[in-house]
């Protein structure tokens, strides 16, 4: 699909890399064990990774997962050295001991978000001697692998937004489109940690009087089974109840905002802006616009199909891209790294349809995703 970083060539851009094979190079794969046609399909998100060693009839000879991948808290090394007891636990299911060979790495990771750390995180990888090649891209690029067709060209849009947010897409010629998406300082805004985040703003400032009110101010300290904000800042200040719980107060301001409570409507629709507003920009960069397109949404968040969103996101996208195509993946994003592996490797056809129905949710075996007509 022309986005990823190669350890044979490594690149400027994700663009600038094909990841094409021949028909006759397809035609070879014989074996599902085969280790030269075999691919190490990596996704590694902010909250879970996902390892699956796949033979080259699209099979799943092993899976594992893990936590979270934060290169830039502990280091390339270190965060690659983290996957090396999931690839042997996958290696293991496939009938092997200790860490595989395979023919080629597909590896769409968190974190990965500029070229120069996609180089770096593929050198690293490479050096782990797993495989014979390696392509590493951001996360972005699975999901979108996930929810485009496997004939004809990959064209489309895809928004990830589960602990953080981020876009990409991919148009005519492999030109690709893409944010920095590091965070506030690359103009971002959303996600599972801004969402807990902006909720608690709102209900300290409407306990304390600053703010307006809002049913907040008693849900988000409830659902710690505490009574008032100060109670709830406090436990957070003093280390008394974890920071990483915060996640849990994002499925609470979409419960209160489905009450009809304003201040967290207002947050939710603000998420759908930023959601429509990347996807359009990206459209919009790849000429893509004036022709229906896929826009893959992906994520905790919008795979959660929260009405509010959902409905608010669609009729957005309707006004400022009419014939975008909305599509949620509900399969897990490690499919798209599969995917792009199998891309590289020259499978079969056969081998597409084998890995998707591995990993359909049972709402649809065949692809992973919903169609706007099955929303």
């Amino acid at each position: 699909m022309g986005l990823t970083q190669s350890v044979s060539t490594p690149s400027p851009s994700p663009s600038s890399t094909s990841s094409t094979s021949s028909a006759s190079s397809a035609s070879s794969a014989s074996s599902a064990a085969a280790p030269e046609r075999s691919v190490l399909a990596i996704d590694a998100g902010n909250s879970k990774t996902d390892v699956a060693l796949v033979g080259p009839d699209g099979s799943v000879l092993g899976a594992a997962r893990g936590g979270g991948f934060r290169p830039p808290v502990v280091g390339a090394e270190a965060a690659v050295g983290s996957l090396a007891p999931l690839v042997e636990d996958a290696a293991r299911q496939a009938g092997g001991s200790g860490p595989p060979r395979v023919g080629h790495i597909s590896a769409c990771l968190a974190n990965a978000d500029l070229p120069s750390e996609e180089e770096e995180l593929t050198g690293v990888l490479a050096d782990r001697g797993w495989g014979a090649t390696v392509t590493v891209a951001n996360d972005t690029f699975a999901l979108l692998r996930a929810g485009v067709a496997d004939d004809g060209e990959p064209t489309g849009v895809s928004v990830v937004c589960g602990a953080g947010i981020n876009c990409a897409g991919i148009g005519h010629g492999g030109r690709v489109a893409r944010f920095p998406a590091i965070g506030r300082i690359s103009g971002d805004w959303g996600g599972g940690g801004y969402l807990s985040e902006e909720a608690l703003w709102w209900a300290a400032r409407a306990e304390d009087g600053r703010g307006e009110p809002t049913e907040l101010a008693r849900a988000l300290p409830a659902q710690f089974g505490l009574t008032t904000m100060y109670e709830l800042i406090e436990a957070l200040h003093l280390g008394r109840l974890d920071a990483a719980r915060r996640h849990e107060l994002t499925p609470v301001l979409f419960a209160v905002a489905d009450a009809g409570d304003e201040i967290a409507r207002a947050i939710v629709d603000r998420q759908a802006e930023e959601v429509v507003t990347m996807a359009t920009v990206a459209l919009g960069r790849l000429d893509l616009l004036g022709e229906e397109t896929p826009v893959v949404l992906g994520g905790g968040v919008l795979a959660a199909r929260h009405p509010l969103l959902d409905d608010r996101i669609r009729e957005l996208l309707a006004e400022r891209a009419p014939k975008a195509e909305p599509r949620v993946v509900t399969a897990p994003p490690v499919l798209g790294a599969a995917l792009l592996g199998l891309d590289r490797t020259g499978a079969p056809e056969a081998a597409y349809a084998r890995l998707r129905a591995h990993y359909a949710p049972a709402d649809d075996a065949e692809s992973g995703t919903e169609s706007p007509s099955e929303a």
